[in-house]
């Protein structure tokens, strides 16, 4: 039994290809691991706002200082961190844009990645706090990024895999479903893709 939580960042609901193979994933999991529970975290829906300088100032004063302000401006930022705590799979969505993730992704994450809470540098240098984590990242793009001329623009995964294993998961698969936007590979590009999904 896990608890699953399903991050979706494409404003085209159930369209998309990065929902849909979200939620190939979320399923495979529910069987190999019966009673979890899935939580939907609709990024779209009810978007992050983008880090502003009040924000960053009560980000940097002490939590003993923190004032009423200061609380509620961090507020959304420590649920969305306790949440992910609680979590034991994360599946995270993310249709390629322009080589990178959306930005309601790119949000969420600037809240959740947090000095003193989710990494720290207490031993001199970086340590991740959010570990025993596993994390499924389902990304859609309309170019192949896995192999060919297109590896050098595959930042979006590298961005991914890169601020998740700093903050302490470091047990990530990709699942793609790519070629999208390619005559040849789009009919098939999300059967395949499931088809690689092993949990």
């Amino acid at each position: 039994m896990k608890n699953v939580l399903h991050i979706i960042s494409s404003p085209r609901g159930e369209e998309s290809i990065s929902v849909k193979l979200g939620n190939a994933i979320t399923a495979q999991v529910a069987e190999t691991f019966p009673g979890s529970s899935v939580t939907q975290l609709d990024l779209t829906v009810n978007p992050f706002p983008h880090i502003d300088g009040e924000q960053i100032k009560a980000l940097r004063t002490p939590a003993d200082l923190h004032t009423a302000e200061h609380k509620a401006l961090l507020k959304r930022s420590d649920d969305a961190l306790a949440q992910l705590f609680a979590t034991d799979i994360i599946v995270i969505g993310a249709p390629i844009y322009n080589f990178g993730i959306p930005s309601t992704l790119k949000s969420w994450l600037d809240n959740v990645v947090r000095a003193g809470q989710s990494f720290t540098y207490a031993s001199g240098s970086p340590e991740g706090l959010i570990k025993g984590k596993k994390a499924y990242i389902a990304v859609a793009s309309g170019a192949v990024f896995s192999e060919g001329p297109y590896t050098s623009f595959d930042f979006a995964i590298s961005y991914l895999k890169g601020v998740l294993n700093f903050i302490g998961i470091t047990d990530i698969e990709v699942i793609r479903a790519e070629g999208l936007g390619v005559p040849t590979l789009q009919e098939t590009a999300l059967d395949k893709a499931i088809s690689a999904i092993a949990v």
